[in-house]
C-alpha cells in the first residue's frame, strides 16, 4: 500500500505569527511524531508552503484578507518547530503555493498514485479541507485521512464545521 503524509502549511505566520491563533503550536509535537511514524514505516511525505510575494495585497486573497503572511523566504514562510526541522528537503516533496488548495498537488497526486493519503496542518476548515477535497478529486479511490488532533483553526465553530464537511465528504476524520 502506498501511502502519504501530507502536511499542510504548518508554517510559522499561521502559528505564532502574522495569522497566529492559541492552540495552534500544540500540533507541532503531535505533528513530528506523525512524520516520524510514517518515516518508520515507509511511507512518503510531503509539505504544502502558503507562499506570497510582495503583491499580496493586490491579490484576491489579499483583497479580502489584508493581512501579509508567508512571504517567499521570511522568517513567517518557514515551517513551524519541531514540524520543520522533520522536513528532509533531499526526500521530502515541498510544495509552494498562492492560493488554499494546490492544483498542481493534485495533479502531482495522480501521478503518484497513492492508496492513502493522510493530512494534518493548518488551517482546518480552510487550506487543509481544501486540499483535502483536491487530494479526493485527484485520487477517488484512495482512501483520505485527516487527524482531528493534528489540525485546528482560530474559530472552534468552523472548526467543528470543516470536520462535518470532510467527513460528509467520504474524508476519514479522526480522533475527533
Amino acid at each position: 500500500m502506498k501511502r502519504l503524509l501530507l502536511v499542510v502549511d504548518y508554517q510559522k505566520d499561521f502559528v505564532d505569527g502574522a495569522l497566529g491563533f492559541p492552540g495552534a503550536e500544540a500540533l507541532d509535537g503531535p505533528i513530528a511524531a506523525k512524520i516520524a511514524a510514517c518515516r518508520a514505516a515507509g511511507d512518503d511525505v510531503a509539505f504544502t508552503l502558503d507562499t506570497h510575494g510582495p503583491d499580496y495585497l493586490d491579490t484576491q486573497e489579499g483583497r479580502k484578507l489584508p493581512v501579509p503572511h508567508c512571504l517567499l523566504n521570511s522568517e513567517g514562510w518557514q515551517l513551524y518547530g519541531q514540524t520543520g526541522q522533520a522536513m528532509e528537503r533531499s526526500r521530502d516533496m515541498v510544495i509552494g503555493k498562492g492560493a488554499f488548495p494546490s492544483l498542481w498537488l493534485a495533479n502531482w497526486l495522480k501521478e503518484q498514485g497513492y492508496d492513502r493519503v493522510e493530512l494534518a496542518g493548518l488551517v482546518s476548515y480552510l487550506c487543509v479541507l481544501s486540499n483535502a477535497i483536491m487530494v479526493k478529486a485527484a485520487l477517488p479511490e484512495a482512501e483520505i485521512v485527516v487527524d482531528a488532533s493534528c489540525t485546528a483553526g482560530p474559530d472552534p465553530a468552523l472548526h467543528a464545521k470543516g470536520l462535518d464537511v470532510m467527513e460528509a465528504l467520504q474524508i476519514t476524520v479522526l480522533n475527533r
